[in-house]
């Protein structure tokens, strides 16, 4: 990082000392330039930090704008670049000029010529005012876009990473740990019905006698307590009783009477008798065991 930073440092002062011999080299010529158009002694001597200044004024403006201001800035830059060079070009042709025995106002022999570069020399300074004022106005109301501390933190952390070498790092990425697989307990039959909970033993409890009317069933009562229930809802009632057993199974045998042996499948009669998948496999044993077939 130190190496980086001395390495820019010395990258700008060897263009600030190659803009500096530059200047000086132009500021001979726009001196004389100057002089030969009407310029004092003194104003002479200044012409040259008006056209050469506001170059680097609009070169810093450059850096620092952005949009349509770094454009109009490099516009400013681009527009004295050339009147400078200009204004050389015409130093070197013109001998005279540079013992200022030429003629006051008098730059080239073609009057059209002469006109524009008198013209142009004697503009810009009125446009270095101009541009000049614009370009500082500029600059002083120009808001950077500020990056959050987050995200500076952010970017700094990624660019040292980016800056390590794979050695340097303290620990590689650590390997995906697997999950370890939890066993569900089995599924247990009893009656009709799977359950996926495993069974509790249940205290035994003496058989009551229960009446029993031909023809419908009763159920058992309990000697225990029963909890305190609220009123079910029409709404969240079930349509349709629930059947037994030997219900469904009459059910299913004058469903399935005049079906085939192929179509006598756990599916079917599930759909027509509307039950449980494992209810209609139930039955569907019962049905091909009635009718001499092999169980599935």
């Amino acid at each position: 990082m130190n190496l980086h930073r001395k390495g820019r440092t010395a990258l700008v002062l060897a263009l600030v000392v190659v803009v500096a011999m530059a200047f000086r080299v132009s500021w001979n010529a726009l001196r004389d330039i100057a002089g030969a158009v009407g310029a004092d002694h003194t104003a002479a001597t200044l012409y040259p930090f008006v056209v050469d200044g506001l170059m680097a004024l609009a070169l810093i403006a450059t850096l620092v704008l952005a949009g349509k201001d770094r454009t109009f800035a490099l516009r400013v830059l681009g527009t004295y670049t050339i009147a400078s060079l200009v204004l050389n070009y015409v130093h070197g042709l013109v001998p005279e000029l540079h013992g200022r025995s030429v003629d006051w106002g008098r730059l080239a022999d073609w009057d059209p010529a002469n006109w524009a570069l008198v013209l142009l020399a004697t503009s810009l300074p009125v446009g270095s005012i101009y541009f000049g004022s614009d370009l500082v106005a500029k600059v002083l109301h120009h808001r950077p876009l500020l990056i959050p501390a987050a995200d500076a933190n952010a970017v700094e952390s990624i660019e040292t990473m980016r800056n390590r070498s794979t050695p340097d790092l303290v620990e590689s990425t650590p390997e995906p740990v697997p999950a370890n697989p939890v066993a569900l307990p089995r599924a247990v039959e009893v009656g009709f019905l799977k359950s996926t909970v495993p069974l509790k033993p249940v205290p035994a409890v003496e058989p009551i006698p229960v009446p029993v009317a031909i023809g419908r069933t009763v159920p058992a009562e309990s000697t225990r307590p029963r909890r305190a229930t609220g009123r079910v809802p029409e709404v969240a009632r079930s349509p349709r009783p629930k059947r037994t057993a030997a219900e469904l199974l009459v059910e299913a045998r004058t469903v399935t009477a005049d079906w085939p042996d192929g179509r006598l499948t756990a599916e079917g009669i599930r759909r027509e008798v509307r039950t449980s998948p494992a209810r209609a496999r139930t039955l569907r044993d019962t049905l091909r065991s009635e009718r001499g077939l092999q169980v599935a």
